[in-house]
Formats: C-alpha cells, sequence, structure tokens
C-alpha cells in the first residue's frame, strides 16, 4: 500500500505536465453550440442527466468486449508458457520457486521464534507486568511485524542469485504478499490493542480474535495484485494473464474486506461511541454526533469497496490507481470526521459569563457559526473525494448547463431550510427565554399567566407557517407546480371557513381574550352562563374551568359573554355584622378593631393583608336591629381566610362581652283567643 501512494503521488506530480498537450489541444477547437436551458427545477435536471446518462452508456459494446478479448489474450499467453518450456525447465522453476518459499518461511519462523522469546523476557520485566497494552504491543510487534519486514529482504537477497524464471516471479510475488499480508494484520491488531481498556476491553477482545485471519487474507491478496502488476512479473508470465489475475485478486480482496466490515460493526461501534461516563454527561453533542457515526461508520467503507470493484471490472490495469483512490478515500473520511469532533469542541457554548441573559443568542452564534462550517465542510469533502475519484464537482456545477440548475436548486433549497432554521431557532429562543423565570437577587420572578398561555401557542402557529411556507417554497425549487396546490387548499379552506363559523367565532373570541389578559391559567372566574371555577387550561377556542366539587367544564369562547374574575390584583374581605338596639355601639366598634388588630399580627393571615382594617361604622338600621361595616385589602384568594377567622373571632369576644349582643329574629306568640 505505501509503494502504491508513492507511485500516486508520483504520478500526480507529473500528471499537469502530462495533460498539457491535451488541454492546449481542447483550447484549440471550436466553440460549441450553447447547450439548451435545463428547466423543471432539480427533478427535471436530474431526469435530464440520467437521459444523457443512459444515452452515454454503452455496456455491451465496451465492458463486456474488452473482457472476452483479454480472457483470449491470456488463454494464448498461457499456451506460450506451456509450449515454450519443457521438462527440465519446469523443475528448476519449481526449484527457485521451492527455494525462494522455504528462504521467506525459515528466516520468518526463526526470526518468529526468538521474538516471542523475547516478548516473553521483556513481559517478565516490572515494567511491562504493570502496562498490559505496552505488553500486548510487543506481543505483536516481536513475533510478527519485525520478522515479517526482514524475511522479505532476505528473500530478495537469495533471489538475486537466481535467474530470471517464472518461479522465481512466483516466489518473490507469494513472499511480498505473504510478509504485506502479516504486516498489516500485526498494524491492525496493534491499533486495536490501544482500546484495550475499561468498557472497550470486551470489543477489543472480539476484535483480537475474529479479524487476524481475515485482516491477513485481505492484506495478502491486496498485496499479490498490486505485486502482479509489476513490470518484471508481467514480463515473465505475459501482461495479460497478470492483469486479469491481478483483477481477480483484487475483486476477492474486496469481498474479503467487506465481509470484514460487516462482521465488525458492532464492535468497532462499541469502540467508537462508548467513552467514559463524565465524558457522556458533560459532552453531550460530542456524544450525540459519535453515537450517529458508530451506527453508520461502515457505510461509506462499503460504498468506496463498491466504487473499487466497480472500477477493478472495468478497467484491470487500473486496479492500483483504485485501490490507491480507495485508501485516499478512506483518509479523507477519517480526517473530515476528526475535523468535524473538533469543531464540535471548539464551538460548544461557554456557560459562564456575568451576561446571564445574552448566554442564550451567544449559544444561538455559535450554533450558526458550527453549522455553517459545517456545511462548508461537507461542500470541500464533496470536491475532495470527486477529485479523487477523477471529476471536479464544482466545475461541473459552474462550467455545465445541467450542473448550473442542479446547483442552483440546491444552494436555493439549501438557503431556504437556512433561514427557516435560524427565523425558528431565534423565535424560539426568545419565546423560551421570556417563559422561564428571571434570575434576581432574593428571589425568581416567575412570568406571568398571560405570557405562559399565550407564547407557546404563538410558538406553535410559528412552527406551523414555517413548515408551510417551506415546504411549498422547497416543492417550487424541486420543479414540482405548487399553483393547484395553492389554488386547491385556498377553495378547500375557504369551504372550511364557511362550514366552520362558530369554530371561527370561538378562535377570534379566544384570541382577544388571551390578548386583553381578561383571564389567566389559575383565576378564579364566574361565567355568565352559571359556571364558575378555577381556570386549568386555555387552548385557542375552549376555557377548562375545574368547579368547587371537583368537576371540569369546558365553554367554548363563543360562549362567553360577560366574566368576573375574582382573582386579579387583590380582593376585599367585607365584614357587615348585625347587631341588636340593646348593643353598646362604642364597645362593639372596640371588639371589631381588636379582632382586625389580632388577624394582622397573626403570622399566617397577616400575608394575605394589603393593609390595615377600614371600619365603617353604623352601615345600617332595620327592624332586626343595626348593621355594622368593615373590611379588610387582601390578595386575590386570600380574603376566604381573613373572613372566616374575623368572624369566628368575633364571636368568641361577643359572648363574652355583655353590653354587645347579636341580632335575632324572635316571633311573638300567638294566643289562645286568636286562633279562634
Amino acid at each position: 500500500m505505501i509503494r502504491s501512494l508513492l507511485v500516486f503521488l508520483l504520478c500526480a506530480a507529473l500528471g499537469s505536465h502530462a495533460l498539457a498537450g491535451p488541454l492546449a489541444a481542447i483550447a484549440d477547437t471550436p466553440a460549441k453550440e450553447p447547450e439548451p436551458v435545463v428547466q423543471g427545477g432539480l427533478l427535471g435536471a436530474l431526469a435530464n442527466g440520467l437521459d444523457d446518462v443512459s444515452d452515454e452508456l454503452n455496456i455491451d459494446n465496451h465492458l463486456l468486449d474488452a473482457w472476452r478479448l483479454r480472457a483470449d489474450r491470456a488463454a494464448n499467453e498461457v499456451d506460450q508458457l506451456v509450449t515454450r518450456h519443457d521438462g527440465s525447465d519446469f523443475m528448476e522453476m519449481a526449484g527457485d520457486f521451492f527455494l525462494l518459499t522455504v528462504t521467506w518461511a525459515a528466516t520468518f519462523a526463526l526470526l518468529c521464534y526468538l521474538g516471542r522469546l523475547a516478548t516473553r523476557r521483556c513481559q517478565r520485566t516490572r515494567l511491562l507486568r504493570e502496562r498490559p497494552r505496552p505488553s500486548k504491543l510487543l506481543g505483536y510487534l516481536l513475533p510478527y511485524t519485525l520478522p515479517a519486514m526482514i524475511s522479505l529482504p532476505v528473500t530478495l537477497f537469495v533471489s538475486r542469485q537466481l535467474d530470471p524464471s517464472v518461479g522465481r516471479a512466483l516466489g518473490m510475488s507469494l513472499a511480498y504478499a505473504t510478509s504485506s499480508g502479516i504486516f498489516s494484520t500485526s498494524i491492525i491488531l496493534c491499533l486495536i490493542t490501544l482500546f484495550d481498556a475499561g468498557h472497550k476491553r470486551a470489543a477489543v477482545r472480539i476484535l483480537r480474535e475474529a479479524a487476524p485471519r481475515p485482516l491477513f487474507l485481505v492484506g495478502f491478496l491486496a498485496a499479490w495484485s498490486d505485486a502482479l502488476t509489476s513490470p518484471q512479473i508481467a514480463r515473465q508470465l505475459g501482461g495479460n494473464l497478470t492483469s486479469s489475475t491481478a483483477v481477480l485478486t483484487g475483486l476477492l480482496a474486496t469481498l474479503a474486506f467487506a465481509v470484514l466490515v460487516l462482521r465488525s460493526r458492532r464492535p468497532v461501534a462499541h469502540l467508537i461511541r462508548n467513552r467514559a461516563l463524565k465524558d457522556r454527561l458533560q459532552h453531550r453533542a460530542v456524544q450525540e454526533t459519535l453515537r450517529i457515526f458508530s451506527a453508520l461508520w461502515y457505510l461509506p467503507i462499503l460504498m468506496m469497496i463498491l466504487v473499487s470493484a466497480i472500477n477493478l471490472i472495468g478497467a484491470g490495469e487500473e486496479s492500483q490507481r483504485a485501490l490507491q483512490k480507495a485508501l485516499l478515500t478512506t483518509v479523507l473520511l477519517v480526517g473530515t470526521v476528526f475535523l468535524s469532533i473538533t469543531l464540535q469542541h471548539l464551538f460548544k457554548p461557554h456557560r459562564g459569563g456575568a451576561e446571564q441573559h445574552l448566554r442564550p443568542y451567544k449559544e444561538l452564534l455559535y450554533s450558526l457559526a458550527h453549522a455553517l462550517l459545517r456545511i462548508a465542510m461537507a461542500i470541500i469533502f464533496i470536491e475532495l473525494l470527486g477529485r479523487i475519484w477523477g471529476i471536479s464537482v464544482l466545475e461541473f456545477a459552474l462550467r455545465n448547463t445541467l450542473g448550473r440548475a442542479i446547483s442552483d436548486s440546491l444552494s436555493s433549497i439549501g438557503l431556504i431550510l437556512l433561514v427557516t432554521w435560524l427565523l425558528w431557532v431565534v423565535i424560539d429562543t426568545a419565546i423560551q427565554e421570556a417563559l422561564k423565570p428571571t434570575p434576581g437577587r432574593r428571589a425568581s420572578r416567575q412570568p406571568s399567566t398571560r405570557v405562559r398561555t399565550i407564547l407557546p401557542m404563538l410558538r406553535n402557529a410559528v412552527k406551523v407557517v414555517l413548515v408551510v411556507i417551506c415546504t411549498i417554497t422547497t416543492m417550487a425549487n424541486l420543479g414540482i407546480n405548487v399553483a393547484p396546490f395553492l389554488a386547491g387548499a385556498g377553495v378547500v379552506g375557504l369551504a372550511i371557513g364557511f362550514g366552520s363559523q362558530q369554530l371561527v367565532q370561538d378562535v377570534i373570541t379566544g384570541l382577544f381574550i388571551l390578548i386583553e389578559d381578561t383571564i389567566a391559567i389559575g383565576d378564579w372566574v364566574v361565567l355568565d352562563s352559571g359556571h364558575a371555577g378555577t381556570v386549568e387550561s386555555l387552548t385557542i377556542r375552549t376555557l377548562r374551568l375545574r368547579d368547587g366539587k371537583g368537576f371540569v367544564h369546558s365553554v367554548p369562547f363563543g360562549q362567553i359573554k360577560a366574566v368576573t374574575n375574582q382573582s386579579r390584583q387583590f380582593a376585599y374581605a367585607f365584614f357587615s355584622v348585625q347587631l341588636s338596639y340593646e348593643t353598646d355601639i362604642d364597645t362593639a366598634l372596640k371588639l371589631i378593631r381588636e379582632v382586625g388588630q389580632s388577624i394582622s399580627e397573626d403570622p399566617i393571615l397577616r400575608h394575605n393583608l394589603q393593609g390595615p382594617l377600614q371600619v365603617f361604622g353604623v352601615d345600617s338600621m332595620n327592624l332586626n336591629g343595626i348593621t355594622l361595616t368593615a373590611q379588610f385589602r387582601t390578595t386575590s384568594g386570600g380574603q376566604y381566610a381573613v373572613n372566616r377567622a374575623f368572624n369566628e373571632r368575633l364571636k368568641k369576644l361577643v359572648d363574652q362581652t355583655d353590653n354587645v349582643s347579636f341580632a335575632q329574629y324572635n316571633p311573638v306568640p300567638a294566643r289562645v283567643g286568636d286562633s279562634a
């Protein structure tokens, strides 16, 4: 893989000079006729593009013919190998192959044995006994990685002493493939071992038990496919034979890699998303990102494998470049994910600070900047991915008629979604902040019941409006004709409006009641319809009351003509005491003031008072006696407790006083003579 990457970078460095001639030829060609304008929005542009692709593709006339021709030439090369070598040549080739194979196997076995001895001796030291992960890493590096690296040069030195032959080429290719497979497997297992800690040990154990053989098979086949494309082996075996074999081994490598990815998706997902509990609680956004990535990590890799397989089938001689592109795609994907997590940490909103009221809007700016950077990062990722595989998305979007149509539609849809999201976040943030209690020095100030009633309904209405507008504009940019839809919606709305006049009346009346703050949740109200109770909830159409017996009444706003709200600002606890004519007025007034003073000094009842007792004196006189009146100004709803306490205490004082008595109705009994 490293050799392939170096070759690819060298080709890329020389590509600008190699393309200078074709570019100059293209510049000299006459200008083409202007392309037709693509209409129909995004869906129409995609439809036109699919038609063009289907017209240009002609798989039957190209791919199958190329493979048929290659198979015929490979068969001819096999016949030539058989006919031009006699029995002695085959014995010599078998001897060269056997010598190189035994040399590599003996060198690797000896070095592997020495590496295991060295590993056991190092693991007995105190430094490695206390560190299990370095001990396990040493168990892969010394017995496998270093022997694989040393065995190949030794085999290459022995092959230099032999004459060029088919046996020598096959022996060196197998030695190179085996060393590459062992080396890549041990390195990947070392990387897996680095995660062997805490709650990730179970996943690491599964991967260490199940991954070595598939990893070796993938590395062996990929390296052998790379070795078969070398000029030395191609000269010995034949170009068509080696290229066809390289394609088959490359396909087997991609298939084995796909099976390995599918079998390892759960353990790898466990390694990605499972972190320490403290990190999961403190960085919830990062944890959510990792959770999503852990569920989807294998899909881009499978897509990369599919593209590599398609490239191998389409052009066998380009197998090395396909593997190089797949490697660069993997590096790009990993780098993009790492950059995304880094941006998540950088744009994490700060929770501290003295300006608490500005914190939500700062978080909004952080979220907006993060979203824009993620969009830019996605565009750059798509462009780099396209350039790796030989196309330029930006150039296609700027210079091609179809590309301009698709890019214009996508940019319009993206701008609509971004503006809609931004408006919703701003409005939702303002509403949520208005519903939160305002932090103060002594106590939190709760929002009013009017605010708690209107703002949630306003929030839902804004959400519906934004969703409808965003949907209609998006459909228009997709190329869907929204005029019939709007006309039909207007007709349906008109029909619904005529058929639900009472509903519209309820809604409009409810809006005015809520806006004027006539009723709020928690108020005790009396309606002209005879219903009375505490307001439990307010919708856009109905009022829900719970009366003193616990029954719930739902009253439409359209049926409410007059409302008596007994829970606004303050109330009066009014006292009307009827005494007999024999009562001493001054003493009675004194008793009333004493009761008022005791209520004002009561530690529980005084919290319901908003002022001292106001005594009005003699209010009226009738046949039953005289009436004295007084009142307390109380909080809303506190008048009932004050009334009960006043009556109770005044009764006790009057019973203890001789010259004060309540008025009583005592009818004169009828005489016997009168009844006759």
